[in-house]
């Protein structure tokens, strides 16, 4: 069983809610061997309850979701359906990247990255609202799209396995990819 790291902003986490998140948001594990942790961040913010799902798989896949809606129940459920249609679409990829065991590919015919929170930073010109830390991992091209999709983000940095060299991946408007390499 995955462990739950579940915090709130302008929300009390109730006993039932802690019980929702865990019953809802636990059905990803069911994809996989092992999951290592599940964050589950939940807010609100005027009228809008905004739940935001980071799981930490093990082997170092992360799946990430984010979901806002006028009720906390309903963000709930959207996010795991929109994890599940991740792990949908990259079924094959998990297949090939956890060749070796861990992924339960079966399940879907059937049905170390750690993201930080908000941290506010002060500058005078362009202020930071958020800062995110984490570990980059030598990886190809491939498995770096790849984990850029499973966390639904436009963009990520990773290691080239064969040059070391830090590259980012990035989705373009035309619905391609692009890839930016670094060097001297």
């Amino acid at each position: 069983m995955a462990t739950f790291n579940i915090r709130g902003k302008n929300i009390e986490i109730t006993q039932k809610l802690r019980e929702y998140v865990e019953k809802r948001v636990g059905k990803i594990a069911k994809y996989f061997d092992k999951v290592d942790e599940i964050s589950v961040f939940l807010e609100v913010e005027k009228d809008s309850h905004i739940v935001e799902v980071t799981a930490n798989i093990y082997g170092g896949l992360v799946l990430r979701g984010e979901e806002s809606t006028g009720d906390m129940y309903t963000s709930i459920d959207l996010v795991v359906e929109k994890l599940e249609r991740q792990i949908h679409k990259q079924k094959t990829k998990l297949e090939r990247r956890f060749r070796a065991g861990g992924f339960k590919g079966e399940m879907i015919e059937e049905q170390k990255l750690r993201a930080e929170r908000e941290e506010e930073a002060d500058s005078a010109e362009y202020p930071i609202v958020k800062t995110k830390r984490f570990v980059v991992k030598p990886m190809d091209v491939q498995e770096a799209i790849m984990q850029m999709n499973l966390i639904n983000h436009s963009f990520f940095v990773f290691r080239d396995a064969q040059t070391e060299e830090f590259c980012v991946v990035y989705k373009r408007k035309d619905g391609a990819y692009g890839l930016i390499e670094s060097g001297n």
